[in-house]
């Protein structure tokens, strides 16, 4: 017989948790469409050359699971498991511009797989849910704006405690970086570095640009006290120029302060306030192919859980697979490994196992139709409800439903069906009240109401 277990980095839930997981897929499916996105799902697995011809090089390719049969003698092929959901989204806008309608806004809730070591917070197999604006040509900075709000909408009604979303724009840091002594074509890997910033902090980081790029203690200054500037968006903008160094204010820069500027005050008019919104110009997000404005979202009370959300604009991440130019804006959230830690932190309450909220009791195998219709009636009005089928006591069904969590029991027996009326049971309290049949759909509805 072979031992049940399951595979490292693979994380199953169980009921209750999976039904939490699923409200919080919900919500982010609602927010996301509430923004105008479609849904886009893509295959598994794709070509090997297009999922790693994205910026990563062998990074990439040691992440990436390959497909074949077990026939044949294992022999593999072309194909290989998507690592994330941008890559494909890229694929698939590159594959069928001709036939969208730009401003193209998808989200993609599915799983991806990655070649992680298996270890806490990092998984094999995890639930990413994406959404991304790509335009034809051109994008408009507000979309950039929008973005922020949505992230905004999604933790808010998750009711998971205080969170920070920290926006920035890479053309401000590059600019920065060009005036502070640091090789033009160096900057890319100082930006990678900055933006570990909330791991390993300021003075690592200070050390660690010292040593590669032999700085001064003037120039470290400058860009310590850069990257430490956070706060309200209209206290952030009135400081930008006056902190930058003078042959720092080039195009880029000024580009970079522009675009901040008119994004920030975008998201105020969509109703974001400094209490979940802020500037934060140490958000550098490691990968190249961001161009402007970077989001990242952290939980205030909980920083070791890192980066809940994150994402950015792109000018061409399609380039790779068309000619035409394709900017787009997006942000990713690893839902399966943000669901684990909030339920870990008892952030985010876990459900009860059972998605039927009524349970109607058998007190009479003979009279077993009798339930069943209930219950069908029931569920035909929308309310979910199950039956005891298995020949139990009455007060083992009760110990049944308490297990599960449903809120009411239905109790019948012979004087119930004679007078056509039924007992509800209120698990919760223990209270019960007897309602016609006739009327019970009615009054479930409103005993059930939040």
């Amino acid at each position: 017989m072979i031992r049940p277990r399951s595979i490292s980095g693979l994380r199953e839930f169980l009921p209750a948790e999976q039904i939490t997981f699923n409200r919080c897929v919900e919500i982010v499916r609602k927010h996301f469409e509430l923004a105008g996105a479609v849904p886009l799902s893509t295959p598994a697995f794709e070509l090997r050359e297009v999922l790693l011809a994205k910026e990563g090089g062998d990074s990439v390719d040691r992440q990436v699971y390959g497909v074949h049969r077990l026939a044949d003698g294992g022999e593999d092929t072309d194909f290989a498991l998507r690592f994330d959901l941008t890559v494909p989204m890229a694929r698939f806008v590159a594959q069928h511009a001709g036939e969208l309608v730009f401003p193209f806004r998808r989200y993609q809730i599915q799983p991806v797989w990655r070649g992680e070591r298996a270890q806490a917070g990092r998984y094999r197999e995890f639930i990413q849910c994406d959404i991304d604006v790509v335009g034809d040509q051109t994008l408009s900075l507000i979309t950039d704006a929008e973005i922020p709000a949505i992230i905004d909408g999604i933790f808010k009604e998750m009711n998971i405690g205080p969170f920070q979303i920290r926006m920035s724009n890479r053309k401000l840091l590059e600019g920065f970086l060009s005036g502070t002594g640091i090789p033009s074509e160096s900057i890319s890997d100082a930006m990678r570095v900055i933006d570990k910033i909330d791991k390993v902090g300021p003075d690592e980081i200070r050390k660690e640009l010292a040593e590669t790029y032999t700085l001064e203690d003037r120039q470290l200054d400058q860009i310590m006290a850069y990257v430490s500037l956070r706060g309200p968006a209209e206290e952030v903008i009135e400081k930008l120029l006056s902190l930058a160094p003078a042959d720092s204010l080039n195009e880029t820069y000024k580009g970079g302060v522009e675009e901040l500027t008119t994004v920030a005050r975008a998201a105020a008019s969509l109703g974001l306030t400094p209490e979940t919104f802020i500037l934060d110009l140490s958000v550098a997000r490691g990968l190249s192919y961001y161009t402007g404005t970077v989001y990242e979202t952290t939980l205030v009370d909980h920083p070791s859980i890192g980066s809940i959300c994150s994402g950015g604009r792109y000018e061409n991440l399609a380039g790779l697979y068309t000619s035409r130019k394709l900017p787009g804006v997006g942000i990713s959230i690893g839902l399966t490994r943000l669901v684990t830690r909030l339920m870990e932190a008892g952030l985010l309450p876990v459900e009860q196992a059972t998605t039927a909220p009524v349970l109607v009791t058998v007190l009479d195998q003979g009279k077993l139709d009798r339930y069943l219709t209930v219950a069908g009636l029931l569920r035909k009005a929308g309310i979910g409800a199950e039956v005891a089928t298995e020949q139990r006591k009455v007060g083992q069904q009760f110990k049944y439903a308490d297990r599960k969590g449903f809120k009411l029991a239905l109790v019948a027996g012979e004087d119930e069906f004679a007078a056509g009326t039924w007992q509800v049971k209120t698990l919760a309290t223990g209270e019960q009240v007897v309602v016609e049949e006739t009327r019970l759909v009615e009054t479930l509805k409103g005993m059930l109401a939040p």
